[in-house]
């Protein structure tokens, strides 16, 4: 069961000072401008504290069900980016591509920094490669092993080719709490770090807990026993 993300952080926004950051948003299923008003208004309520997570899924009953082509989706998501970050860094876009047309028109209020930070999640080459032309930052799929390693060597490999310093790209692990005890979390979270992890959350789907509270309190163990 999940929350529709920007009702969520709509909401959210008024409880928290938190980063908040939906890791992902399936983009293609949803029209480009809608979602670039609602990002630009969690931006404003966090005070510039929002980082969109996108990425392309992977169900095409979900994207039949939108109304949307599953077939285009690794292209569209593509252009999905670029229109975003128009609409958030100017007043007026004018502009014409292959799933997009917008004739003189644009947002109003703009996010903080006019500019939303886009990071996508996703673990195949293809990913990969458009992770190091586009993206601001990665959320891999997977565990701090030795095929996650090569996985983050060839991104950084396409992040020279492309002309850009990997350093300056975050990446975002993701710890789950079904994975063992606090001593386990604490030896991954270490692994991730040796890997260049930029930021780590701990994910309590599947663990078996039964309330809002047990989830939180696991959350808070997590916090406690890497000591950040």
């Amino acid at each position: 069961m999940f929350h529709e993300p920007f009702v969520l952080f709509g909401y959210l926004a008024a409880l928290t000072r938190l980063e908040l950051v939906p890791g992902v948003i399936i983009l293609p299923q949803r029209q480009t401008a809608l979602v670039a008003k609602q990002a630009a208004e969690v931006d404003i309520l966090t005070g510039g504290k929002f980082r969109l997570g996108v990425g392309v899924g992977w169900n095409p009953v979900e994207y039949e069900g939108l109304g949307m082509n599953f077939h285009t989706r690794g292209r569209a998501v593509e252009e999905q980016i670029e229109v975003l970050r128009l609409l958030w860094g100017q007043e007026v876009v004018t502009y014409k591509g292959r799933f997009h047309t917008i004739t003189e028109a644009g947002l109003n209020p703009l996010p903080v920094r006019l500019s939303i930070p886009i990071w996508l999640g996703g673990k195949a080459d293809a990913l990969l490669r458009r992770v190091a032309r586009l993206a601001d930052g990665w959320f891999p799929q997977g565990r701090p092993d030795d095929s996650m390693r090569e996985s983050l060597e060839r991104l950084r490999n396409y992040f020279r080719e492309e002309g850009r310093d990997p350093a300056t790209v975050g990446i975002e692990a993701r710890m789950n709490a079904s994975d063992g005890n606090p001593d386990e979390w604490v030896r991954q979270t270490e692994e991730w770090r040796k890997l260049g992890a930029t930021h780590i959350s701990i994910n309590t789907m599947n663990a078996g807990f039964k309330s809002p509270a047990e989830h939180i309190d696991a959350i808070r163990r997590y916090k406690e026993a890497v000591g950040k």
